[in-house]
């Protein structure tokens, strides 16, 4: 009769799996509190120190850790193994169940203590899961609770193969991997080497180009691309999902319907409305040419009027929270357009990375204005109108998302001329100016770094620009002040930098 060791924390699906082990006939084993709920749904169990003769001690701290358990799951296939375990009074064991105390969400909370953190230090349940995952030619491992009815429906025909054993165990080497990780970056601090668990999401048609290879990892194992699920449309490419990142993060950092175009990675237009189709609209409008094969992303779900006025522009892709039905059946009329449902409207993660020579930089994640910082200051003689001060902070949010050297004109809560990504300033502003042309006439501007000539702002003002935002600290920010002033432009400062390389 074939033996089970059930030992988890999470305990979702465990008594439904346990009575399917039970219907086919095996002998279950578990540890104190995986036994006391199998008990109470009357599943027939022995409790570990029943098995191994051994009590449970230092309060809990010394279960599983036993010859009896882990020599029978060591112990390889054939007489000589076995024998040895025989003449010691156990046999093998040949499944495990296992998952690990919560250590990753221990330390997240808040006010967490060293000894919180390490009393959740699974030692145990690590040991059950790397005995059984070497062992796997013999030994079924699930150390994940999806993987229960899988593993049940393969012995209810027979028995689990030597690939989905294998692909089991290398599951459980992954988890114990990233959960050593895990306590090594909290116990060593700043000083931590960085260690990055991110299993294969799936391998992409190729990356930049096709003689570049290309995959995606994810955080969330299970998760669909950036969290979400892909509703129709070919296989998402490499640029696809780096547009895609960037239109959903300009989109959602606006709590008012807002929409983000995107191409090459920067903005071609950014809008928010009282409704969704306003704001594809006005985003359109901010450079139409360039919105051609873009990327789409809404922080409210598109509905069928939003898919309307999108009209027949060639969209490579469109990321929401949501689509209604009308919307999914209009749009299932653009074959090569892909979608992507995303579960929430969260900017994750906290931190980001970048490839170097022989090397990798990491920074925090730019969410925006920092809290605490000082309100923002106002250095020209004139002072901004309230609606100029209310385009100003549209704008001073989307050149976050526009790469710098950002410049962003803006009107009514929607970008009007964007340029960015140039070696001097001033060419974005002029990129800005062609852009918006007319539009310019009593639009705004906001850049993300200070103006290190007055010139930007001398060709903004010959646009039409009425004022500008921008961090300050220039060593010729007053040329920058008194070209402001000599066009009658109101000037504010922020004292807060947005470079985005």
């Amino acid at each position: 009769m074939p033996k089970a060791i059930l030992s988890v924390h999470d305990k979702t699906g465990l008594v439904e799996f346990a009575r399917g082990l039970q219907a086919l006939d095996w002998t279950l084993i578990a540890s104190g509190g995986t036994a006391k709920l199998l008990r109470e749904n009357n599943i027939p169990v022995t409790e570990v120190a029943e098995y191994t003769g051994s009590p449970v001690i230092l309060g809990g701290r010394v279960k599983t850790l036993h010859p009896a358990i882990h020599g029978g799951l060591l112990a390889r296939s054939g007489e000589s193994d076995l024998g040895e375990l025989k003449k010691l009074g156990w046999d093998y064991i040949d499944l495990v169940a296992c998952n690990l105390y919560p250590f990753q969400q221990t330390v997240a909370k808040p006010g967490v203590t060293l000894a919180e953190a390490i009393e959740n230090i699974d030692i145990g349940g690590m040991t059950l899961i790397r005995a059984a995952a070497k062992n796997h030619q013999r030994v079924i491992l699930c150390c994940d609770p999806g993987d229960y009815p899988a593993v049940l429906a393969a012995l209810r025909a027979g028995t689990v193969d030597e690939a989905a054993r294998r692909k089991l165990a290398v599951k459980g080497f992954g988890l114990t991997a990233g959960y050593d990780a895990a306590i090594d970056a909290y116990l060593a601090g700043d000083e931590a080497p960085l260690r990055i668990f991110a299993p294969l999401q799936q391998k992409l048609r190729y990356g930049e180009n096709p003689h570049q290879t290309a995959s995606i990892y994810t955080y969330k194992p299970g998760a669909g691309p950036l969290g979400g699920k892909v509703l129709q449309g070919k296989e998402l490419s490499y640029t696809n999902l780096l547009d895609m990142d960037a239109a959903w993060q300009a989109a959602v950092s606006f709590e008012r319907p807002t929409v983000a175009i995107v191409k090459h990675v920067s903005p071609s237009g950014i809008a928010s409305a009282d409704a969704l189709p306003d704001a594809f609209r006005r985003a359109l409008a901010s450079d139409p040419v360039s919105a051609y094969g873009g990327v789409v992303a809404a922080n409210r779900q598109v509905d069928e009027a939003t898919v309307r006025v999108m009209g027949n522009l060639f969209i490579e892709c469109i990321i929401a929270p949501g689509f209604s039905a009308a919307a999914r059946e209009e749009l299932a009329k653009r074959k090569n357009c892909r979608l992507l449902e995303m579960p929430d409207t969260v900017i994750e993660p906290k931190f980001e990375f970048r490839s170097v020579t022989r090397g990798v930089l990491m920074q925090d994640s730019d969410f925006g204005d920092p809290a605490g910082t000082p309100e923002w200051k106002v250095v020209s003689q004139r002072a901004p109108t309230a609606e100029e001060l209310s385009d100003l902070r549209f704008a001073w949010k989307a050149c976050q998302f526009v790469r710098s050297n950002a410049i962003v004109f803006a009107h009514s809560d929607a970008t009007v001329g964007i340029g960015g990504g140039q070696p001097n300033r001033v060419d974005c502003v002029r990129i800005a100016a062609q852009r918006a042309g007319e539009r310019a006439q009593g639009a705004v501007m906001a850049s993300d770094a200070f103006f290190p000539f007055p010139d930007s702002v001398q060709v903004a003002a010959e646009a039409g620009i009425t004022a500008a935002v921008h961090p300050g600290g220039s060593v010729r920010d007053a040329e920058a002040i008194a070209a402001a002033d000599a066009a009658g432009m109101a000037m504010v400062v922020t004292g807060v930098r947005h470079f985005k390389h």
